[in-house]
């Protein structure tokens, strides 16, 4: 396993990230437990989750399956940095969600109940909020941090200028501010690119893909579909986009062919030689998807196959960071 810092902090974390939204609604717990011990055996120290994941109201699944994991001992939890996230609704009445002090407080404490952990290495902003000033964010962080039930915040689906706006609240209080920013960011979906992953560079923010293979889309899913291996593709973001860019998806799946390797391994070996990249989320639901995609880290793309790639799934205007992908 290689390993980077997270951003600028002195944090250490595995290239891949370990992503538990499956766990619950798609893997049972027990699968969930052996995934997870075979990350650790992988190398894998870094595990993402938050506190909607499992989709029951109030609940927490995912959040209780890990904890559970936890609570087996064995080193699990000293070896782990641990990411979860607060923005969700958690209930049914106007604060159970969003970013006020109050939500992000009763949040975390209930967060660290689930997963029966005293600190939250990673504690992320979900969704940006419009409604709550950010002295109000920072104090309520400050005071996690204080406390030791926090060590690091992140945020997760900010645009370029809420990072910026984020990071100069955070100056003003003599805080740390945002250490990474978890976004959407794949081959068909580099939106980022124009003013997210520059931000994030700028202030040292590392960028953590969610969704790099667009919901299974750039797994072989053509492939799989023809030889009835696919458990995904016939529905959510990976059918709408299918739909629209087969031919592309065809002609992506014949360079992996030529080239040698799996078509998920490429997807997430490109995001891997991005810049600003700490650690693209994996999902898996199966012990079997989590072996094969270790592969990414042995894959060396040159500079005719980014090229290639580049010409399949093309940048936003004309690449790069804004101003310039849209103007002169």
């Amino acid at each position: 396993m290689e390993y980077t810092n997270l951003g600028r902090t002195g944090l250490s974390v595995s290239r891949l990230c370990l992503g538990t939204m499956n766990f619950g609604p798609q893997t049972d717990e027990p699968d969930s437990f052996a995934i997870m011990d075979r990350a650790l055996e992988h190398g894998i120290n870094f595990f993402d989750t938050a506190n909607v994941y499992g989709w029951k109201l109030g609940e927490g699944v995912t959040e209780q399956i890990v904890g559970r994991w936890f609570a087996q001992g064995g080193g699990r939890r000293d070896k782990v940095v641990l990411a979860t996230k607060v923005y969700g609704k958690m209930g049914e009445w106007p604060n159970d969600q969003g970013l006020s002090a109050r939500h992000i407080i009763r949040a975390c404490e209930d967060s660290l109940r689930r997963l029966q952990t005293d600190t939250i290495d990673l504690y992320q902003m979900h969704h940006v909020s419009r409604t709550t000033p950010w002295e109000e964010i920072w104090q309520a962080m400050e005071t996690l941090v204080a406390q030791g039930k926090v060590l690091y915040v992140g945020s997760s689906n900010f645009a370029g200028w809420h990072i910026a706006q984020a990071q100069a609240a955070a100056a003003k209080r003599n805080f740390l501010g945002l250490v990474s920013e978890q976004s959407i960011y794949n081959l068909l979906t580099r939106h980022v690119e124009l003013e997210v992953v520059p931000a994030a560079q700028h202030y040292g923010l590392g960028i953590i893909p969610w969704s790099p293979l667009h919901g299974g889309l750039l797994s072989g899913i053509i492939r799989k579909m023809a030889d009835g291996s696919a458990a995904r593709g016939t529905s959510g973001r990976a059918a709408d986009a299918l739909a629209e860019h087969r031919t592309t998806i065809e002609a992506y799946e014949k360079l992996c062919a030529d080239l040698g390797q799996d078509p998920a391994d490429v997807a997430l070996a490109w995001l891997l030689s991005r810049p600003g990249v700490t650690a693209p989320i994996v999902g898996p639901r199966t012990m079997d998807q989590l072996d094969r995609n270790l592969g990414a880290l042995d894959v060396h793309l040159d500079d005719p196959t980014l090229t290639r790639l580049d010409e399949l799934f093309p940048p936003i205007g004309n690449g790069g960071p804004g101003p310039e992908a849209w103007a002169w």
